[in-house]
């Protein structure tokens, strides 16, 4: 088991123990004058074209009530990679037909959340072999190659969609379509480094049929079940029904609102995945770290590169729920890739009462984790699942300046469906500015805080508590609102906005 006590002592050493709210501004990083630094690029980028159609608009599962999309589906051989790198996608067509394959770049674009960057073929689709069950039901796909893309150097880092279209012809009623996604990194000293949740996209994704981290025969908790970035996504299998998931992973379920609000403000952003910050120092050349959506399944090295972050002076908002839950070691592929095989290696949480209980009800685990809470400020509980209002506790704190909220004035349905809650007692100047009570399944009752606690040089780190925060920033095309546990966010909220911003504003001056 992994030493729990380091982190937390030294973040009682070096945390400063005055309120935030009394806090004057956060130290501004010498990052941002290093070579490479370009605060302007995403505004200009989000003044070029939008695409009016990005969209899937026809998909065919082959069954009802199922996942797959075999008509056309893909991969690609990178979760993400830098300009000049070179990724492969992968495409299988059933039956064997010609198809096309458009890339876009998620974003702001005037409104229309996406910019056209290259269309490649036709090529000459065929079927492609479901790989059967491996060790530990791996399912890892060795496709042959479509095509093999070399990033240009003009394309800004962000989330990128290939849109696989089959080509019409006379044996089919019209064109199907599925997704592949990756993300363009860069180095570049940034205001915000976004990460995206993508371990947790795979580690809830079906494909073919009925194989996750959650379907192995022994239990859906427990360290048994391998999964591969070496496969299509399927369509997404949990609270809602959302087409657009199809190969796209969650990140139009969870994280692109939060993205399309960013570039709409112009601020200055730059995307990684989960594997990228598994490299230490990846992100200490921005001055804040923003966790998204379904945050749920770290490596135990990215973890540390977020606290050494931390200790470093850079602000972490976790715009997220349900977060650093589960440690999860990355491995090679069959073919020696890095960091394209997962598993849930164990929990975190140290010694923490629920942490404890999953060791003892789905173990024995081959990793431990330390306790969240000790980054986070807030915790993973049990239940960890549920619906609620966001409730306002310290009205007069700088989080809530210009939105006129009071104590106890909610925001309706945005907590769920998985949050945060029982913050460790013993961090200095820890405040808990929002709290309530979620409803699992509309009858279970948990307690969940959103809270904010100082870092060790002027800095701070932000816990929002909900997966769907991103839900009341923006409702961009391609998006859809979720609906769980008998409870639901509204959309758009000028009070989740402002709230926003004062974070953002604090973190990056």
């Amino acid at each position: 088991m992994k030493d729990v006590n380091p982190v937390r002592r030294n973040l009682l050493k070096g945390a400063v123990a005055t309120s935030l709210a009394s806090l004057a501004g956060t130290v501004s990083l010498n990052a941002s004058q290093s070579a490479g630094a370009d605060p302007d690029l995403i505004h200009r980028e989000n003044l070029k074209a939008g695409a009016s159609d990005w969209q899937l608009t026809r998909v065919q599962l082959d069954k009802r009530g199922g996942f797959r999309s075999s008509k056309i589906e893909g991969y690609c051989s990178k979760q993400s990679l830098a300009a000049g790198d070179e990724i492969e996608i992968m495409v299988s067509t059933r039956p064997a037909q010609e198809f096309k394959i458009e890339i876009f770049r998620t974003g702001y674009y005037g409104g229309r959340g996406a910019r056209l960057m290259q269309t490649l073929g036709p090529f000459q689709g065929k079927p492609q072999p479901v790989p059967k069950p491996g060790k530990k039901n791996l399912h890892e796909c060795h496709w042959d190659a479509a095509v093999s893309l070399t990033i240009p150097d003009d394309w800004p880092s962000g989330v990128y969609l290939g849109r696989l279209s089959t080509l019409k012809d006379k044996t089919e009623y019209g064109y199907w379509q599925n997704y592949v996604v990756f993300i363009v990194k860069d180095d570049r000293p940034a205001d915000i480094l976004f990460q995206c949740s993508d371990n947790t996209w795979q580690a809830y994704n079906k494909w073919p049929s009925n194989y996750s981290v959650y379907t192995h025969p022994k239990g859906n908790q427990g360290p048994w079940a391998d999964v591969s970035f070496d496969r299509p996504y399927a369509k997404y299998a949990q609270i809602y029904d959302n087409p657009q998931s199809l190969g796209s992973g969650e990140w139009l379920c969870f994280e692109f609102p939060f993205a399309y609000w960013l570039e709409k403000h112009g601020y200055d952003v730059t995307y990684c995945s989960n594997s990228d910050m598994v490299t230490p120092d990846h992100g200490l050349k921005c001055k804040s770290f923003l966790s998204v959506g379904h945050d749920e399944y770290w490596d135990i090295k990215q973890y540390e590169s977020v606290v050494k972050m931390r200790d470093s002076g850079v602000n972490l908002l976790f715009f997220s729920g349900n977060s650093v839950c589960w440690v999860t070691p990355l491995l090679e592929s069959t073919d020696g890739r890095p960091q394209r095989i997962m598993f849930r290696g164990g929990p975190y949480g140290g010694k923490y009462k629920y942490a404890e209980a999953r060791e003892r009800d789905n173990g024995p685990f081959p990793h431990r984790g330390p306790d969240e809470g000790y980054l986070m400020g807030s915790r993973n509980v049990d239940p960890v699942n549920g619906g609620g209002d966001w409730v306002c506790e310290l009205p007069d704190h700088w989080i809530f300046k210009d939105t006129g909220m009071k104590k106890g004035d909610s925001i309706p349905g945005l907590i769920g469906w998985e949050y945060h809650g029982d913050p460790p007692s013993d961090i200095p100047g820890l405040e808990v500015v929002a709290r309530g009570t979620a409803l699992q399944g509309g009858v279970n009752p948990q307690q969940w805080t959103a809270t904010i606690y100082p870092g060790p040089k002027g800095n701070f780190v932000f816990n929002a508590s909900t997966i769907f925060w991103c839900q009341d920033l923006a409702s961009p095309p391609g998006h859809m609102l979720p609906w769980s546990h008998w409870s639901r966010p509204h959309g758009p909220d000028e009070r989740v906005q402002k709230i926003t911003h004062n974070l953002i504003r604090r973190a990056i001056s």
